[in-house]
């Protein structure tokens, strides 16, 4: 018998960081975030959701387009609280009227279409200046193993759950599945196609073979510009073996918010990944496998899935420190070794991170491991599951586990307090 568990998200950090917005505020992030559903939650008078052919929704009534701009700015006059869902499907010209208004009452507008967004308040835009912007992305990675830790009580599956579930709309799958990650291939096969074409048609863009090499390229491992831009080159998708061939799609991804950029450390170079690891997935899984044409193996898909989930831990776990930390999280990438993460304060190098998301070590890989730290004067952190689980402590390298991170964990009287006991 499946029992469900009715799991309602609180996203302590993006309320946080709501509270200092404006009287007017512009909220805006890719599709399925759960943008709706976040700002339904705060409480307000009028909610109009319009849809993709201009019809003007509220609750279980449409609207005029005429009614909608009398009541709405009405509503604004009263001082009350007016949501607009996908305000960039109406005709410019209200943006003209709510210029004429004036900030008034409290207008929460919302945009799917990041490029569209920028117009908006771009420096001709007629609301330049009225607006907030609020950028939403996937769940925190600090709030959603808040959200969960009281359901999920093997640690370990806790953190798991907890990378995939940054994505919202994976909740309710979460919720009934007897195994999710035996579910979570089929439901990537059949879900990331279709939300990544949402996400282009939104952004009146044509997702083309480039874009699809692009994203299967990084799954796999290439992940700087050269890199890519051989590989492209490789299939026949562009002309020459040129990175500025691929930086413009490149730049679309990451705006539209598909890969994340990472900065390489003390180089001008960038290293880019997938934001959301059920999307990098699925590109791996199609690059390897080919599942997009053919059916799903699921003791493969699961043996894929436990090769990358250290991958998926680092990413996690580096993105958390950094927020913690108030620091850049970046990359080090030299001939001879790499380095997780690096945690830099502008250009000061303060932390480097190595994540092991493993339960066995050799005593090599750990004389190796505190070999390649020593190289850098700062402070050094190994972050593994359980450290019991190390046959030593490494010299001069701080070790993390799960029970550091999930219960009260302070650092010397000297450092920044981290916070995770709020988790």
């Amino acid at each position: 018998m499946i029992i469900l568990i009715v799991v309602s998200i609180i996203r302590f950090s993006d309320l946080e960081r709501f509270r200092n917005t404006g009287r007017w505020t512009l909220v805006y992030g890719r599709r399925k975030v759960g943008k709706s559903y976040f700002i339904r939650s705060m409480g307000y008078d009028r909610y109009y959701f319009i849809g993709r052919s201009g019809t003007i929704f509220e609750d279980d009534s449409t609207l005029s387009y005429e009614a909608f701009k009398r009541e709405a700015i009405q509503c604004l006059e009263r001082d009350e609280t007016v949501v607009i869902d996908e305000i960039q499907r109406l005709p410019g010209e209200f943006l003209d009227l709510l210029h004429k208004t004036g900030v008034r009452g409290r207008l929460i507008a919302i945009s799917s279409t990041l490029w569209l967004t920028k117009e908006l308040m771009g420096k001709s835009s007629p609301v330049l200046g009225l607006f907030s912007d609020f950028k939403m992305g996937l769940i925190d990675e600090r709030d959603i193993l808040k959200n969960l830790r009281g359901r999920v009580g093997d640690k370990k599956k806790l953190v798991e759950y907890s990378i995939f579930l940054r994505e919202p709309w994976l909740i309710p799958i979460w919720e009934k599945a007897e195994n999710f990650f035996r579910a979570l291939p089929s439901t990537a096969k059949l879900t990331v196609p279709s939300l990544i074409g949402e996400i282009f048609t939104e952004e009146e863009r044509t997702y083309s073979r480039i874009y699809d090499g692009i994203l299967k390229a990084v799954a796999h491992g290439k992940q700087v510009s050269t890199e890519i831009a051989s590989q492209l080159y490789s299939l026949r998708l562009i002309p020459a073996q040129d990175p500025s061939l691929v930086h413009p799609y490149l730049k679309i991804l990451e705006g539209i918010g598909i890969l994340e950029r990472v900065k390489l450390h003390g180089r001008n170079k960038y290293y880019y990944r997938h934001s959301s690891p059920v999307i990098d997935y699925y590109y791996y899984l199609d690059a390897k496998y080919g599942i997009s044409e053919r059916e799903i193996q699921e003791d493969q898909a699961e043996k894929v899935l436990n090769e990358r989930m250290p991958h998926y831990a680092e990413q996690f776990f580096s993105n958390l420190l950094s927020k913690e930390m108030g620091l850049w999280c970046e990359k080090i990438v030299e001939r001879d070794y790499e380095v997780d993460a690096a945690l830099t304060d502008f250009k000061r190098l303060v932390a480097v991170v190595e994540v092991k998301w493993k339960e066995s070590f050799s005593g090599g890989e750990i004389r190796s491991l505190e070999e390649k730290l020593s190289r850098f004067p700062c402070r050094r952190i190994l972050f593994v599951p359980r450290r019991e689980d190390l046959p030593k402590e490494p010299e001069k390298v701080e070790v993390w586990d799960l029970d550091s991170v999930l219960n009260e964990r302070t650092a010397s009287s000297n450092d920044k307090h981290l916070g995770f006991s709020q988790i």
